[in-house]
């Protein structure tokens, strides 16, 4: 999300934090750069002026000019304006789904993804707020539409209406509200039929179903990738329907990021979630605050403690730190961190979390490093026996061999493997014992809480501060700046260009 965005950006502030003190004429020609990287980004023009013309206003008073960390100063003022674009004056608060049961309608045009976005949707409300939800598809055009979203249904768990044809769409949504109430859910959802533009049907078919349920919430499913048309489809939405706000899909392919940038600007619609990938679990909450560190290349420290504490169990981190703080760190250990990993969404998810990691991650996958790699490296472990697992040192020639071959790399991949093995583990040893406390106790602590351990899956349990400062330290401690490994989170190697490569 935001790649190319982020580059851009990044690029303008290294030289502007280089620099000791800024003229009012460096902050000028500063964000004309801005200003470029916007556009390019398809950040709408009317939006990507008015921002420019905020920032500027800020940055060029003699507080900025003459402080201390000028550079600094003005990455700030931009970084606060982006979380302004980003969020509008308030705050939508959360899904307006108090009264059950409370309808949901998911509106959009065809191939936006609004199907898998209802089941995604109705995952997330189901797992992480404990709702009874039933899914209803309205679509009676499209061939197999409504065995789509029963077949999702069946995949995640979720009830769906059962379907019955040649239905029409107001009679569909009408029995989905009787059934909800009598059945005790919490919410339902009403997938409606998409056109591939805004035409008369589709709108008068959408404001007909809107009219029968009275919606909680009307969330429009635009698709990320069209950028600016992005933002006129929501546009003409809520002129004819009533948007109450955006889902954006495909942001894990999106290059350019614009149509976030201009969406809220522009609509005044708060975008709710944004789809990162196939997978049904891959919806995430809208946090501009996070969104804006992430396209200044500040890493999301807290996306990366969510996804740890989702995916690490409590017992197992803290007898994990105690082993680590002892430097045993033999082949389980390892097999463990990179199918945590894996569990996280990988290296580039990992690393672009992290503060200051963006550009190692491009750098990696330049390299050739990639989750392939992850994968490879496991088949590897998995190809010993529990006592080499256990003691790696006693690999020899003959062993190798065999090992390398069950796995069907080279004896030269497995050679870096445990290389980065005996890196690690010396690594381990020495974060357990360094600075107040331990490195690792630090980025624990930041991960689970001040007691160590977790602190429930509330956000302001964390303490991100400690765990960045932790990541950050970890980082200048590092030969090349490379970061081998991050307590319980999943080891992040280095060194490991080659692996994997036939010569």
């Amino acid at each position: 999300m935001f790649e190319n965005l982020s580059d851009r950006l990044s690029g303008v502030f290294d030289r502007l934090t280089k620099q000791g003190a800024l003229s009012e004429d460096d902050v000028k020609t500063a964000l004309r750069e801005v200003r470029v990287a916007l556009l390019e980004a398809d950040v709408s023009l009317p939006v990507a002026r008015d921002f420019v013309k905020a920032v500027q206003e800020k940055a060029t008073g003699q507080a900025v000019t003459k402080s201390i960390t000028p550079g600094q100063q003005v990455v700030k003022i931009v970084h606060d304006e982006l979380v302004r674009t980003l969020s509008g004056d308030d705050d939508p608060g959360k899904l307006k789904i108090d009264s059950a049961p409370a309808p949901i309608l998911m509106v959009g045009l065809q191939g936006s993804g609004k199907t898998t976005t209802t089941a995604k949707l109705a995952k997330r409300l189901k797992e992480k707020e404990g709702k009874r939800v039933l899914m209803a598809s309205l679509d009676v055009n499209r061939p197999a539409a409504m065995e789509q979203l029963q077949i999702l249904g069946l995949q995640i768990g979720v009830d769906t209406l059962p379907i019955v044809k040649g239905e029409d769409p107001v009679a569909i949504a009408k029995r989905a509200k009787t059934q909800a109430s009598l059945g005790g859910y919490d919410v339902y959802m009403l997938d409606t039929a998409g056109r591939l533009h805004i035409d008369q049907e589709l709108i008068a078919q959408a404001a007909a179903v809107r009219d029968v349920a009275n919606p909680r919430e009307t969330l429009l499913v635009v698709d990320g990738l069209t950028g600016q048309d992005a933002v006129n489809v929501a546009t003409e939405f809520d002129d004819k329907i009533g948007v109450t706000g955006v889902v954006l899909t495909r942001m894990d392919g999106d290059g350019r990021g614009g149509a976030a940038l201009s969406m809220r600007a522009v609509t005044g619609k708060p975008i709710r979630f944004v789809g990162l990938g196939e997978k049904m679990d891959a919806l995430e909450t809208f946090e501009p605050d996070r969104v804006a560190g992430r396209i200044l290349g500040m890493g999301d420290i807290v996306a990366l403690v969510e996804k740890a504490q989702e995916t690490i169990e409590a017992e197992q981190a803290e007898r994990m730190m105690k082993r680590f703080q002892k430097g045993q760190f033999n082949m389980n250990d390892l097999k463990m961190q990179l199918e945590q990993m894996m569990k996280m969404g990988g290296m580039e998810s990992i690393m672009g979390m992290m503060p200051g990691m963006g550009k190692m991650a491009k750098q990696a996958a330049e390299a050739g490093f990639d989750d392939k790699v992850l994968r490879q490296q496991v088949a590897l472990i998995n190809s010993m026996t529990k006592k080499e697992r256990a003691n790696p040192q006693i690999l020899q020639a003959s062993r190798k061999k065999r090992i390398a071959a069950g796995a069907g790399m080279d004896v030269s991949d497995l050679n870096k493997l445990l290389k980065m093995q005996r890196q690690m583990s010396d690594m381990m040893k020495k974060l357990g014992k360094m600075g107040k406390g331990g490195m690792l106790k630090q980025a624990m602590k930041g991960m689970f809480g001040k007691g160590g351990m977790p602190a429930g899956m509330d956000p302001s349990q964390m303490d991100p501060a400690a765990l960045e400062q932790a990541a950050k330290q970890m980082g200048a401690s590092m030969p090349g700046g490379k970061l081998p490994g991050l307590g319980g989170m999943g080891g992040l190697p280095g060194g490991l260009s080659g692996f994997g490569k036939k010569k």
